[in-house]
């Protein structure tokens, strides 16, 4: 090898690993800001609806970020370059489109405090399917499998401990064993959608290019569940102009899920899918904090409910600083090239440019990519959708903390500006 520095070494000295801690952090405080518009919404409205305007969201969000991040030159150059991942970024955002309608159907018959952490084993069986596919944690020795595995437990617990202490059993309805069933086919499907991203990442695709492609099996997915749900395409459309008023808040969530999704997907690329998940579970976190601080959720629970909500959340943070800390080691490293070599052999990939863009040193960054009239066009149809929507949105009648939404709405902003200049600074979004 070269002992000349690489534009990307070049750039900054940040090594990958921490990188990718930071962008699972950071992916956690958005995945969980994401769940705050949602609360502002009126009951009376389908789960299914209020989920389509998510991924309307969503949908806007994957085609205008990636586009002003890095262009549609560059997008469109990196997907020819790969066109066999297409088909698994469809594919993931169909399981995920599924997971989420599981989810729904969870809630209803168990309540949220057995759903959730039923589902949230996403991140176990993430791990198991990086061990088994990807080489990861193979040669990690002991220390390392402690460190990724019982902090993954330990999120997973105490995001269990969590649900317990803030649902009340007394909403939970009936038909158990489908809601239990469901909780767990989510999990399973959540943590089988990391398969794609992983396969995508060590294959060299960017994921920006992979989220762009992703939407289209989610919005596909979730708008043909929807219509069956709801009687009919005719239906449907019906039900969302019902829910013009309050259509806005979902848009925002999926908005704002879409840049937690985007981190999440550059950890899973730099510290891969059993370390990078478990971080960005740590939503729950976040989430607690909008409920407790600015819609005030905690007010009525009991002393004993207030002492799980700070043994989960402590339980949570000890199993991130875990895997925080769980870097991996030169065997390890060894076995995750392999599974890199693997993926160029199998579909004639170049090692040697891949070798860069899983080093976070992609060749296409480097090269100019021109700017298109349309790409300005597409942003001011993204803020034309989010205008139009905002205008037509009626006030909730929701008591609400403004002190505290200042503090979060800013400790949410924090991490996207530090982990975005990381990123960029040490790979170019790449």
């Amino acid at each position: 090898m070269s002992d000349s520095l690489t534009p990307a070494s070049v750039r900054s000295t940040l090594s990958l690993h921490k990188l990718g801690v930071f962008c699972g952090l950071a992916a956690a405080v958005w995945l969980g800001t994401a769940e705050a518009p949602t609360k502002l919404v009126n009951s009376g409205f389908s789960p299914f609806i209020i989920s389509m305007g998510m991924v309307m969201g969503a949908f806007v969000a994957r085609w205008t970020v990636p586009t002003l991040l890095k262009g549609t030159g560059f997008l469109f150059q990196d997907l020819r370059s790969k066109p066999h991942l297409i088909v698994w970024a469809l594919l993931a955002g169909m399981l995920w489109a599924v997971a989420n309608t599981l989810t729904i159907f969870a809630v209803r018959n168990v309540g949220l405090a057995i759903a959730f952490p039923l589902w949230n084993t996403n991140s176990l069986v993430g791990l198991f399917w990086g061990w088994l596919l990807f080489k990861e944690l193979r040669g990690s020795g002991v220390k390392g499998w402690a460190k990724v595995l019982g902090g993954a437990s330990a999120i997973v617990g105490g995001a269990a401990i969590l649900a317990v202490a803030t649902t009340r059993q007394s909403d939970t309805p009936g038909k158990a064993a489908i809601g239990i069933m469901a909780a767990l086919g989510a999990g399973v499907l959540l943590g089988t959608m990391y398969i794609p991203y992983r396969k995508a990442y060590i294959s060299g695709m960017n994921p920006l290019s992979f989220v762009t492609i992703f939407t289209f099996g989610e919005l596909g997915t979730v708008a043909l569940l929807t219509a069956i749900n709801t009687g009919g395409a005719v239906n449907m459309f019906a039900e969302l102009q019902r829910a013009r008023p309050m259509l806005f808040w979902p848009f925002l969530g999926g908005f704002c899920w879409v840049i937690g999704d985007l981190f999440q997907n550059f950890a899973a690329k730099y510290i891969g899918i059993g370390r990078g998940i478990p971080l960005s579970n740590t939503n729950q976190l976040w989430g607690l904090a909008w409920g407790a601080l600015v819609f005030a959720e905690l007010s009525g629970l009991s002393p004993t409910g207030k002492l799980l909500v700070f043994v989960g959340s402590g339980i949570m943070i000890a199993g991130a600083i875990a895997i925080s800390m769980a870097d991996p080691g030169a065997s390890e490293l060894v076995n995750w090239k392999c599974a890199m070599d693997r993926e160029c052999d199998r579909y004639g990939l170049n090692p040697k440019e891949v070798a860069a863009v899983v080093a976070g040193d992609d060749p296409l960054a480097g090269q100019p990519h021109q700017r298109r009239w349309w790409e300005v066009l597409v942003m001011c149809i993204a803020v034309g959708v989010f205008v139009w929507l905002a205008l037509g949105t009626k006030s909730q009648h929701l008591a609400i903390s403004m002190p505290w939404m200042i503090v979060l709405v800013a400790g949410t902003i924090v991490p996207l500006g530090v982990c975005g200049t990381l990123l960029w600074r040490r790979t170019r979004f790449s």
